[in-house]
């Protein structure tokens, strides 16, 4: 059996992210987002999305995904460039999830930390994160650092809903995650 392990995405990881995306939304967004759009997900679809994204990665983006010692993708995240004008943050983490079998086992920090040092890599000290303020995970980012920076309404999938900003001016910290091994 192979060791857990994160790493740069493939676009051959496509179709497994795809699943760990609809799967997550699924879990996650119940009375967050309307239960037609979240029924109507389509891993097909999503598969076809992150083939496009993951053939972008030298724009700037950079996708990771979580293999566990089976080899199965059982997570994924994905940052780059700032999409937003927050001032004195050039990264974003843009996504960050972990199918519900791996879950409490540390992925979400290491996938955190890997991105952190990907960015340091490239010169990018300070990055931000939006999430649904609804969202129950956004505490997550609270226990890692993150501190809350704005809030804008957006709309989506016919919803109003409301993000919220995180930010870390130092990813050094969070760099250092991408080494705790895996929990299970």
């Amino acid at each position: 059996m192979a060791a857990s392990h994160i790493r740069p995405a493939l676009p051959v990881d496509a179709a497994a992210i795809a699943r760990v995306h609809v799967e997550t939304w699924r879990t996650t967004y119940p009375g967050i987002l309307p239960d037609r759009y979240l029924v109507n997900l389509s891993p097909a679809a999503y598969a076809r999305r992150w083939s496009v994204l993951l053939g972008q990665e030298r724009r700037g983006r950079r996708t990771f995904v979580g293999v566990d010692g089976r080899g199965d993708v059982v997570a994924f995240a994905s940052c780059g460039p700032q999409r937003t004008a927050l001032s004195g943050y050039g990264g974003e983490f843009y996504a960050i999830y972990v199918a519900g079998e791996a879950q409490g086992q540390g992925w979400g920090r290491r996938l955190l930390g890997a991105m952190a040092q990907d960015l340091l890599d490239v010169g990018v000290p300070a990055a931000v994160v939006w999430v649904l303020r609804d969202n129950p995970s956004r505490w997550f980012y609270e226990r890692l650092g993150g501190q809350r920076l704005a809030e804008q309404p957006i709309s989506f999938a016919g919803a109003r809903l409301t993000e919220t900003a995180y930010g870390w001016t130092d990813l050094i910290p969070l760099s250092r995650l991408a080494a705790d091994p895996p929990v299970g």
